[in-house]
């Protein structure tokens, strides 16, 4: 008999079917709860039953219990829970307290008193039920659902003041004196149950003997002291951005959460919602006068944080993805695999032909380098932001697009469309309350992702400046209507613009052709300007490709089952990306750290000597941040790979893309070995020379006048062709002939 507790029977099912029992009954349910918290073991541990006694001593007065654990249990009980929560789960606390009292007192013989009788009272336990349910949508929410356990994933857009519920009235009579105690109905948190009724108008305490009862109307007075009241929160949730129908608004649903489910989740934070879906009467359908309209509402049972920003760094990854350990190993092989950064650079928008530096600049961005801490509180961000900057048609938002899909968090967003508030945060005023309260913008919500601006260019600039310390801080200091915050918006931008006037002018400096302020632009970390060249074997291949996608033929490099080699596919890109992540954060080695600081050095003096030959400041500072960047960007190289440290290779490749980026948009209209300085000035000389040869009215021919100034003067054949193509832009010239012969026309 070892093993079980003195004089007590117990009683062992011999068949194989035990006796059934009638769920009825509540006191039966309530039972058989108590018994499955007191008896449910997993091995040899009464699991609900330690649990509750650690969090008892803790002063935890609330218990987690697993669905999965009660329909082991019994299973008609676990359907109970499921289809009919709001009766069954005030019957679980209860019983969930007398577990508790049994365990902190088992001597007392109270078990069957009220719970108010006992000498130690012990506040009512909570219970939050974590189930594995299937996750519905918001658009999937219907009457079925209703008053049924449901769990749906979304965002915490804003979450309103904790307030006191109370859940037990004190009540005294003005005149009489007498005492009456009220329990309000929906004490479990429900959103108006007890408000709505209020207070009984009459006293209905009994005469006292030989006088009459004379109390007013509406007599009752609450005594505050003696009553009890319990925290409470309002949340509203947003469905995912992700999961939204093109064209149509996200929803919202208000989540009433109380006891220890409030003050969980701050706005921003990703989570996945348990609670019973119920409805309650809104102040606004009042007034049409309409009471069977009610507005559905879920009350909370229990919350799960599934993004990194609220279970802190390193916690659960997006949506509480959690990796096997068949795909950790896939995914080491996949790290150290041949030649795996060209693969993954080829897989980003395989749709797209070439550029390939920008899809690499964008695997980069996506993996992102390593944040950091410095001992005196300083943050140090890990995100790494790019500007495409070029001509249309060059596919820029087809890469953004692209970009929204594969990081595990993003919101895409348009320039035009964005305001200032859009994209911070806004402050809104809540209709019952009238209290102010915040609502995260794109930036918030994109928190520890990425974040797409097309149309970067079209954005109003105060709109632009909200963004910056977005984009250097990580955060958004709001300070609006009383409130002033920070928020946190960890987020790399991925913008797209066009140049000025539309196309890049290869005439005009970097810094005519963007019209970007300094400020914005050293922080970014990789600036591409993309031209959009002709090249007749490029226009060609580009055109093959384009033709095969849209004959939904297979592309060039497929092999002959038509499966296009070494790409991987978006989920995989997906889940590699959480999980490098997730498990690495790479530093610099000695040896790539001198490398760098040594090579910072040159870029500056590159930058100084460009400065003195175009006569002008140039309009993409290279700056600190820049230095930063590089650091960034190797760091990034390494986590593709998921190696700890950064080597001397990476951040020759890092070093590299930002030539190619960064450092040719500062040069770019140099040619020949020119300067555009330079070039502008015999672009001058050789105009003012044909205007005095050539009166208005006479012609020449093309040939004579390579052979005057080119083979004679020695100007380079690049700065002729430049003065006679902004020649024929001005109509000083006008060609005939297939550009043989070139009039004079105007002044």
């Amino acid at each position: 008999m070892s093993g079980f507790d003195a004089d007590r029977v117990y009683s062992v099912s011999v068949h194989q079917n035990a006796p059934s029992f009638s769920t009825e009954s509540p006191s039966e349910t309530e039972k058989l709860l108590l018994d499955f918290l007191l008896q449910y073991r997993l091995g040899g541990e009464f699991t609900y039953r330690d649990k509750l006694r650690a969090n008892l001593l803790l002063k935890h007065y609330q218990l987690q219990v697993d669905l999965r654990h009660v329909s082991l249990y019994n299973d008609e009980l676990a359907h109970l829970i499921q289809n009919k929560p709001a009766d069954i789960l005030p019957l679980f606390e209860n019983a969930a307290t007398k577990a508790s009292r049994t365990i902190l007192f088992p001597l007392e013989s109270g078990l069957n008193e009220s719970p108010e009788a006992s000498v130690h009272s012990i506040p009512k336990i909570q219970i939050s039920v974590k189930s594995g349910l299937n996750m519905l949508q918001f658009r999937e929410l219907t009457a079925d659902t209703m008053n049924k356990l449901i769990r749906i994933p979304g965002i915490v857009i804003s979450a309103s003041v904790l307030s006191s519920r109370a859940t037990k009235l004190h009540l005294q009579c003005r005149a009489c004196r007498s005492i009456k105690v009220i329990y309000p109905a929906g004490g479990l948190g429900g959103l108006g149950g007890g408000a709505e009724r209020g207070l009984p108008r009459m006293c209905d305490a009994p005469e006292p003997e030989g006088q009459k009862k004379d109390c007013p109307m509406d007599p009752y007075l609450i005594i505050h002291s003696k009553s009890t009241f319990s925290d409470h929160q309002t949340l509203k949730l947003q469905e995912a951005p992700d999961m939204v129908p093109v064209g149509e608004l996200p929803r919202h649903i208000i989540l009433s959460a109380d006891r220890y489910n409030a003050a969980q989740v701050v706005p921003g934070s990703r989570v996945i919602a348990t609670g019973i879906y119920s409805t309650f009467n809104s102040s606004k359908n009042k007034s049409a006068g309409v009471s069977a309209l009610r507005t559905p509402y879920l009350r909370v049972v229990h919350l799960e944080l599934s993004s990194p920003s609220a279970s802190g760094a390193g916690g659960l990854n997006p949506f509480g993805v959690q990796f096997t350990p068949e795909e950790e190993e896939e995914f080491n092989e996949m790290a150290r695999s041949e030649g795996f950064y060209e693969r993954f650079a080829k897989s980003v928008a395989p749709s797209i032909f070439g550029s390939l530096d920008i899809k690499k600049a964008i695997s980069c961005l996506l993996f992102g380098g390593s944040k950091k801490v410095l001992p005196d509180g300083m943050r140090l961000r890990g995100d790494i932001n790019v500007l495409l900057l070029g001509d249309p048609g060059t596919a820029k938002s087809q890469l953004l697009k692209f970009v929204e899909k594969v990081a595990p968090i993003a919101v895409y967003t348009s320039g035009k469309g964005s305001s200032a508030a859009g994209l911070t945060a806004s402050v809104q005023r809540d209709s019952i309350s009238r209290e102010f309260y915040l609502e995260g913008g794109a930036m918030v919500l994109a928190d520890t992702g990425v974040v797409c601006i097309d149309e970067f260019d079209k954005m109003r600039d105060e709109d632009r400046v909200a963004i910056h310390e977005a984009m250097e801080q990580q955060t958004i200091s709001i300070a609006k209507a009383g409130i002033t915050t920070v928020l946190n918006s960890r987020t790399s931008v991925l913008a797209a613009a066009n140049p000025v006037w539309g196309r890049y002018d290869e005439g005009r400096s970097p810094g005519e052709n963007i019209d970007f302020q300094t400020t914005i632009l050293s922080r970014f970390d990789m600036i591409f300007i993309v031209k959009d060249v002709h090249d007749e074997q490029r226009d060609r291949t580009i055109a093959k490709h384009v033709m095969n996608i849209h004959m939904n033929r297979p592309n060039s490099n497929a092999n002959e089952n038509g499966e296009v080699v070494g790409e991987i596919d978006l989920d995989k890109m997906k889940r590699y990306i959480s999980y490098c992540k997730s498990k690495c954060a790479p530093r610099l080695s000695p040896d790539a750290q001198e490398m760098l600081s040594s090579h910072f050095v040159g870029l500056r003096k590159q930058v100084q000597q460009v400065e003195q030959d175009n006569d002008e400041r140039s309009s993409i500072p290279i700056t600190i941040r820049q230095l930063e960047a590089i650091i960034r960007i190797s760091e990034s190289l390494a986590k593709m790979t998921l190696s700890p440290v950064v080597q001397t290779y990476h951040v020759d490749e890092a070093i590299r893309m930002f030539r190619f980026s960064t450092m040719d948009a500062v040069s770019a209209g140099s040619v020949d070995g020119l300067s555009r300085g330079e070039l502008n000035q015999e672009v001058n000389r050789i105009e003012k020379e044909i205007r005095r040869r050539l009166p208005v009215g006479w012609s020449t021919s093309y040939q004579s006048l390579v052979r005057e100034f080119v083979t004679q003067q020695g100007y380079s054949s690049h700065s002729l062709e430049r003065t006679l193509f902004v020649m024929e832009k001005r109509e000083i010239i006008r060609f005939s002939s297939q550009k043989k012969v070139v009039h004079r026309v105007g002044v």
